[in-house]
């Protein structure tokens, strides 16, 4: 049985027809356009260079985007598919670390080590596929999880440079393909595309397709849905492992965070080569040239003489006007965002909304916040009432606290009773849940509309080198520095908010370059050296001792009581859950969408920013990457207290007993002798656990 797979922006054609040369055009537009953008950084390259650029300054330009090139194929397969794989810088820099200990020995031996270390890609695309097909999981989070897994790993196995690949290995592929003129990373980057090639005239490869454009009506045709998808992930997988295997031949050692930075790079190279977000039209050859683009985008900075840390910056900007330029010729999806942005501005301007119908918006409300209508034939009965009406929350919200509980005792047992009766116990522990309630208060909003902000690590780095760099230990200062880091926090939450209500971008790809912007920012502001120490105030504030407790942990209690308030008691927190459940329900029943997204991303944004200074507080200083642990925690404690993942499920008692659990978790660990990179390999585990178990199983 054949089946006929059409692009959504693509028109039915009779057959036999002769396809027009507009059509054509559009077809291969995205390509068209990443070829455009490489001549045009070439030109500029040539016209900007002091010296004539040759051959070798080409082949330098094509090995420097080669490992770059091969995970974006990979990253590309999956976005296709509709997909998203935050684990692929994870794999990169595992198949580097693997790299130093099975490519040894004999030819014959070094070549089986690189094909045993391609097979572990596999393997863990191939883990990835099967929970995100046979779990109907979202692919962010899985892979999300998955990430910070093998990340752990790869530190337990080499936690810092060194190491050599074997040198038959490594002279193969860094010798010239012609000598002198192009060097084998061009053959490499040839052979990657014939394999795409071929599997693009497979089944499979009609399969990937039609996932990313109707994965409803490509099952209903009677494609193995479930087994494309997870051989998608699987050869994207070997892509990643490819990657890693090419920078150790490059480099001759392995480090143990090389793939880090290519998240950002990877996402804008799969856009800038013509691939939609969402899946179903692009490839993988248009990838390859906006890798090489991007390297030629990093050489003409170096040509103009500017800071390397403006590259992350110049990735982001590009992600962001390549996501933009993927919707030029789409009519009418161009028009029916500048008529909602409109809608929208008119709205802010006038201090208008929809007409509201009072019953339908109690009814949305009350359904979001687990409250049912209230049942007359329990009227009366008090506890029965409290009962039916908190059972579906409740059923969610248990788990965290009886897991809690339960490291609590297994703490004792480990480090004895005394512990247990100590107040300095108790006091590390709120301080640290702190933390992660603050975290999981904007996070937490976030999903529960149904998005994801990556953008909290950097922004907490900015914070805290804000603070330290603009007070230098002054209390003074801090009257009118903290002010400012806030409201730079808020600015974040309205760039992120912005990107996603009013340019209609995926949230992913909104927060993962503001996380760019970030870094680039902060290394450019202290010069890629944090400065200054924080105010003695915010350090009393973290560390000092009010009775047998730190201020810090006497304000957990409040800080409770107020998010409660926020997402519970307010008009703001029952907004969140209708536009959670369903934007378009939530439109009718007279709710902003629009205005209530952009305040969710400026509640997490001006949470990432209040932990940020508590952090520098907490050590008296600041430093880069200080946010990063994070990331995978503030998720991990609203997913873990009970939030669907997709939105519109969750009670924020959940998400402080998912923080009391992992803090537990990590003081239990602190004190043994577990490797730290063991608690990312725990944290990920934790997450998917809770969202296999606590999935919506009606989906």
């Amino acid at each position: 049985m054949k089946i006929a797979i059409a692009s959504p922006d693509s028109e039915i054609v009779r057959p036999g027809a002769r396809v027009g040369w507009g059509a054509r055009l559009d077809h291969h537009r995205g390509l068209i356009i990443a070829i455009s953008a490489l001549v045009l950084m070439l030109v500029a390259w040539v016209a900007l260079s002091a010296t004539p650029v040759g051959f070798y300054d080409v082949g330098s330009v094509i090995s420097s985007a080669s490992t770059l090139a091969l995970a974006a194929i990979g990253q590309t397969i999956v976005v296709l598919s509709g997909g998203f794989d935050l684990s692929a810088s994870a794999v990169v820099s595992l198949a580097n670390v693997l790299a130093v200990r099975f490519v040894q020995g004999s030819p014959v031996e070094q070549w089986g080590g690189a094909a045993l270390i391609l097979a572990i890609g596999g393997g863990i695309g191939l883990m990835n596929g099967a929970l995100i097909a046979w779990f109907r999981l979202q692919s962010i989070v899985v892979t999300l999880a998955t990430m910070f897994m093998v990340q752990g790993l790869t530190l337990l196995i080499q936690n810092k440079p060194g190491g050599s690949v074997g040198d038959q290995f490594g002279a193969v592929l860094t010798a010239d393909l012609i000598p002198e003129k192009v060097p084998m990373s061009a053959g490499v980057l040839i052979v990657a595309l014939l394999v795409w090639a071929f599997i693009k005239s497979t089944r499979l490869g009609v399969g990937i397709y039609a996932l990313g454009s109707d994965p409803d009506s490509a099952y209903a045709n009677g494609m193995p849905v479930t087994r494309y998808r997870i051989a998608t992930y699987a050869l994207a997988g070997m892509f990643y492992a490819a990657a890693g295997l090419y920078v150790s031949a490059q480099t001759g050692s392995a480090d143990p965070l090389v793939g880090r930075p290519l998240l950002l790079s990877m996402f804008t190279a799969v856009v800038l080569g013509g691939t939609l977000l969402g899946g179903g039209r692009g490839g993988c050859v248009g990838t390859v040239f906006a890798a090489m683009t991007l390297m030629i985008t990093v050489n003409i900075l170096l040509v103009l003489n500017v800071s390397a840390f403006f590259t992350t910056i110049a990735e982001a900007v590009i992600l962001i006007l390549a996501v933009l330029g993927s919707s030029i010729g789409k009519q009418s999806a161009a028009h029916e965002c500048a008529r909602h942005a409109a809608q929208w501005l008119k709205a802010v301007r006038t201090g208008t909304r929809a007409r509201n119908d009072r019953n339908a918006r109690r009814v949305s409300f009350e359904v979001s916040d687990f409250r049912p209508v209230e049942n007359t034939e329990l009227k009366g009965r008090v506890i029965g009432d409290w009962i039916e009406r908190n059972r579906e929350w409740t059923r969610y919200v248990v788990p965290a606290y009886l897991l809690f509980f339960a490291v609590v005792v297994i703490t004792g047992f480990v480090y004895g009773p005394r512990v247990l009766v100590s107040a300095n116990f108790y006091s590390s522990l709120l301080t640290l849940t702190l933390f992660l309630a603050i975290l999981g208060l904007g996070q937490g909003a976030v999903i529960l509309t149904g998005g994801l902000d990556l953008s909290m690590p950097w922004l907490i780095t900015l914070s805290g080198v804000l603070l330290t760099g603009l007070t230098h230990g002054l209390n003074e200062a801090a009257v009118w520095a903290v002010p400012i880091v806030l409201c730079v926090g808020l600015l974040v939450g309205v760039f992120n908010g912005v990107g996603v209500v009013m340019l209609g971008l995926p949230p992913i790809v909104v927060t993962l370059a503001a996380n760019g912007l970030l870094q680039g920012l902060t290394l450019i502001y202290c010069n890629g050296s944090p400065q200054g120490w924080s105010p003695p105030a915010i350090s009393e504030f973290a560390n000092g001792k009010l009775g047998p407790l730190s201020l810090a942990a006497w304000s957990v209690p409040v800080f409770l009581v107020i998010a409660l308030l926020l997402l519970h008691r307010t008009p703001f927190g029952r907004r969140v859950y209708a536009v959670g459940n369903s934007p378009i329900a939530a439109k009718l029943s007279g709710v902003r969408v629009g205005t209530t997204l952009i305040a969710v991303y400026c509640l997490s944004g001006l949470c990432s920013a209040l932990v940020g200074l508590l952090l520098a507080g907490f050590s008296s200083q600041a430093f880069l990457g200080m946010g990063d642990p994070y990331l995978l925690p503030s998720i991990a404690v609203v997913v873990v207290g009970g939030a669907l993942i997709t939105g519109g499920r969750g009670h924020y008692l959940g998400v402080f007993g998912g923080a009391l659990l992992l803090t537990a978790l990590g003081t239990l660990l602190a004190g043994t002798t577990v490797p730290p990179a063991v608690r990312d390999i725990i944290n990920g585990l934790v997450v998917l656990a809770a969202v296999i178990t606590l999935r919506d199983k009606r989906a």
